[in-house]
């Protein structure tokens, strides 16, 4: 089913035939390209109310500026359907998310208009202000260079950073601040009250606009009286918000707040401000979701919704006859909850992700117990260290692509003084649609190269409890080492999950299935497919045992003996990247006992794997349950003809 476009936008295939249209056909190029993201999320599902959100200011901002030579900067990326739908993918536009279609965020190599590949948040303004000092360089001084950043985004330490330098530079480069108080979940932090007491000062607000009206003339007055309008327009600012504005402080020319939602006024804002010379920001303030009722109410709710019928607004649900396993994180959110009320010294952070983490459990039940720091994982690591030292029992939930932002953290502020954070890393392995920024391949193998680490992954909800009841025990407690616990996203394979807490051994495997020739070893909820391929293999007579080996530091190095001294044909699988993982460690182990075998590892490749349905993914990198069949096989028969 493919979606049909309004009259006009159908005759949009670029911005460039955007821009030949009047200046009064643009709020109905909105209202087309806003009811096309309606239909086409509906129908095919994706992220939603961001988009929804920045339609006129995307379509303000291609009307004003000469994309792609004007370098436009997403933030993120969620909200940027708009913007690929203007720049010649409205017809690809139903295979967003989908493998092998159109990735969800901004990506250079799909299109020129992408000016640069984002999915992690607060990039923005370090990387346009990178492209306007080297367009300064190549002497372009005409470049415009672009950064849209939402509030949320803000939040984070790059954010700042990059603001600081720019105010430093003369570069062309304006900065759009898209307010709406929300990232996926509500802002939190001063930064969040500042901003609401600049948009909420009506005498700030009534007088802003004379200036701006001054400063939109700039390009008639000479310099001594920019400099002069420049100086009244900051003393201004200054003398009626209750604190001076932090941008201005930081060198920045501060414009707004605006009505992002006002196209025409959009148009004649930006444009004034593209012959407004030196780093600047505006303003601007919308609402997510906005156009489509629902998303407007609860704007967690319809960050990324699923498909709906855009009539009613009910969200589309599959209902099952039997009872489903939960999601990882929902199972890792109650049990944070159950373990907290048995000891008063847990607590938990988030990095701004807690309906994801499913940390909104416990900040419910324990508001003053669990804390969302906002964007800003780097903070959020060494907050909980700064907890840990003074005997807080600390879950420190963040994704694992997101974590990798926090790695010296990690080892500066954690490992090396020997703090016992818990570290749970949700969505790892392969995040499914939100593509390769979002994958979480990485940390196996970042994290156990690190001292005073425990690394350990669940194959399946019960062991995520375990893990959890372990990692907070006041035996681990003490012994000085972090605990990494990392789990996929997505759902688990226990209807039945509520199971009684036991204490596991660290680094003690189990072995699932016994067998003969050749043996598998698993780490994870991948072992699941293990399960599956060992069922499949047993149908043709072959019969090879399976270990889930639960930890990857410290490894079991007793089974592991038992193991290489049984087999001399061992298949590795794990939902991370082979260089350095799980296998990496299997090997090492095995050179270093000096054991002759030969041993197949399945992982993710050396390579950027692309967005697709976990299945896909795993099955493209050929660990699926075929693929680890097929692994078993190939050892075990090439092995047995080269014996013959």
């Amino acid at each position: 089913m493919l979606i049909t476009p309004g009259s006009l936008l159908a005759t949009i295939n670029t911005p460039e035939d955007l821009r030949k249209l009047d200046k009064s056909r643009l709020p109905q190029v909105a209202d087309e390209l806003r009811q096309f993201i309606i239909d086409d999320v509906s129908v095919y599902g994706g992220h939603f109310g961001a988009s929804l959100g920045v339609v006129e200011l995307t379509v303000a901002l291609h009307y004003v500026f000469n994309t792609p030579d004007d370098q436009l900067v997403w933030d993120v990326g969620h909200q940027a359907y708009g913007h690929k739908i203007l720049t010649g993918r409205r017809e690809k536009f139903h295979t967003n998310r989908f493998y092998k279609g159109l990735s969800g965020f901004p990506k250079r190599k799909e299109s020129e208009y992408d000016s640069f590949g984002v999915g992690h948040s607060s990039t923005s303004i370090s990387a346009a202000l990178g492209m306007a000092v080297a367009s300064q360089l190549q002497g372009n001084t005409s470049r415009n260079h672009i950064a849209v950043i939402g509030d949320g985004a803000l939040t984070a330490g790059e954010a700042f950073e990059g603001m600081n330098h720019a105010g430093a530079t003369d570069s062309n480069l304006l900065i759009v601040l898209n307010d709406n108080c929300m990232s996926i979940d509500p802002n939190v932090g001063a930064l969040r009250e500042y901003l609401t007491d600049i948009t909420t000062s009506q005498t700030y607000n009534k007088v802003k606009d004379e200036i701006w009206n001054l400063l939109g003339k700039m390009d008639k007055l000479g310099k001594t009286a920019q400099e002069l309008v420049s100086q009244v327009q900051s003393g201004i600012k200054s003398s009626l918000l209750e604190q001076s504005n932090l941008f201005e402080s930081l060198h920045l020319r501060y414009f707004g707040p605006i009505d992002g939602h006002d196209i025409d006024h959009l148009v004649s804002v930006l444009d004034d401000m593209k012959h407004i010379p030196g780093p600047k920001l505006l303003h601007v303030l919308t609402v997510k979701g906005k156009g489509y009722g629902p998303a407007e109410k609860d704007q967690t709710k319809w960050h990324a919704p699923g498909l709906f019928d855009k009539v009613t607004g009910v969200i589309q649900k599959k209902i099952y006859d039997t009872p489903q396993p939960p999601k990882y994180q929902d199972v890792f959110g109650h049990t944070l909850v159950e373990l907290a009320e048995q000891n008063s010294r847990i607590v938990g952070v988030t990095p701004a992700m807690p309906s994801g983490s499913s940390m909104n459990i416990m900040m419910k039940a324990m508001p003053t117990r669990a804390f969302d720091v906002g964007i800003a994982e780097q903070h959020a690591v060494t907050f909980s260290a700064g907890m840990a030292t003074q005997g807080e029992v600390v879950f420190c939930n963040i994704y694992s692509t997101f974590m990798q932002r926090a790695y010296d953290q990690v080892i500066h502020d954690v490992c090396i003084q020997e703090l016992p954070v818990i570290f749970c890393l949700d969505r790892a392995g392969f995040a499914g649609a939100d593509g390769p920024t979002h994958h979480g391949a990485y940390d196996l193998a970042y994290m156990r190269c690190i001292p005073n680490m425990i690394v350990a992954a669940p194959m399946n909800e019960q062991e995520l409890r375990n893990m959890m009841f372990t990692a907070q025990s006041d035996e681990v407690q003490q012994g000085k080492q972090a605990f990494t616990i990392r789990y996929p996203r997505g759902e688990g394979v226990m209807p039945n999950w509520r199971t009684p807490l036991e204490k596991q051994v660290i680094g003690q495997g189990r072995m699932i299935t016994d067998g003969e020739e050749v043996a598998i070893l698993t780490i994870g909820n991948i072992g699941n497919y293990a399960v599956e391929a060992t069922e499949m293999l047993a149908k043709e007579g072959i019969r090879p045992a399976h270990f889930d080996m639960r930890y990857v530091k410290p490894l079991d190095e007793a089974l592991l003996h038992q193991i290489f001294s049984r087999f001399d044909r061992v298949v590795t699988v794990e939902d991370g990247c082979v260089m350095g993982g799980f296998g990496s460690a299997v090997l090492e182990f095995m050179a270093d006992n000096e054991y002759m075998a030969r041993v197949k590892r399945l992982g993710i490749p050396d390579a950027v794997i692309e967005h697709g349905e976990q299945i896909e993914l795993h099955r493209e990198c050929g660990f699926d349950p075929k693929g680890i069949a097929d692994a078993v096989r190939e050892l075990l028969f090439t092995s047995r003809a080269v014996t013959v």
